[in-house]
């Protein structure tokens, strides 16, 4: 089923909803997540893959495979080539239990994110920017590879930017497309800020250290 069709025949959360079903017990690779997508829904695989970062779950190896992977598709989308993963990234094991749990939770913010969604708004940002909105999306994947995930929404910015970059790019929604960029904007200033506190925090310790 091509993504027009998704849009045409059932909601994005509605085609979700019944992926996540389909998911095998026990544990499940990204080859299989994608073969159950269809490869060539690369929007949706990357909804898919955004939405476990939406919630606060620990699930072991999601987020260097799942940003890998949604990173390649970026890369795949910006030279226009077939989507190629390393072996090892699409064979790791996750486990089908914590992944569909977290995705369920989901779910409820990608609802949310959907309904904000209209085809035909700005029309000449979804169609005669591509080049900036596929760099906005690679910039999107390397922020959420970004090692600050101990921290409170650091995945989840750029997260929903995926997200807003790959519904606009669904239903050809310029709108959303520029949630997306915003939101990486709102990412780096967010990350901007962080390092900018830990080293203040740094500088304040070394302070009080050598005060002492």
């Amino acid at each position: 089923m091509t993504e027009s069709a998704v849009t045409q025949q059932e909601s994005l959360v509605e085609k979700l909803e019944g992926i996540i079903k389909t998911i095998p017990p026990g544990h499940v690779t990204l080859a299989k997540i994608m073969d159950i997508i269809g490869a060539d829904s690369l929007m949706l695989i990357t909804i898919f893959l955004s939405l476990v970062f939406l919630i606060p779950v620990s699930i072991p190896g999601v987020s260097t495979v799942f940003g890998s992977g949604i990173l390649l598709i970026g890369v795949s989308l910006l030279f226009s080539n077939k989507l190629y993963m390393p072996k090892r990234i699409q064979e790791r094991p996750i486990s089908s239990e914590k992944l569909v749990k977290g995705m369920n939770g989901a779910l409820t913010w990608l609802r949310r994110l959907e309904k904000i969604s209209k085809p035909g708004r700005i029309p000449w940002l979804a169609t005669k920017a591509e080049l900036l909105n596929k760099l906005g999306y690679i910039l999107a994947a390397l922020l959420l590879m970004v090692p600050f995930g101990f921290v409170p929404f650091s995945n989840t910015l750029p997260a929903i930017a995926l997200i807003f970059f790959a519904i606009g790019s669904i239903q050809k929604d310029g709108l959303s497309i520029l949630f997306g960029h915003l939101m990486n904007v709102a990412t780096i200033i967010y990350f901007g800020v962080l390092i900018a506190g830990g080293g203040w925090t740094i500088v304040e310790l070394l302070r009080l250290m050598q005060g002492g």
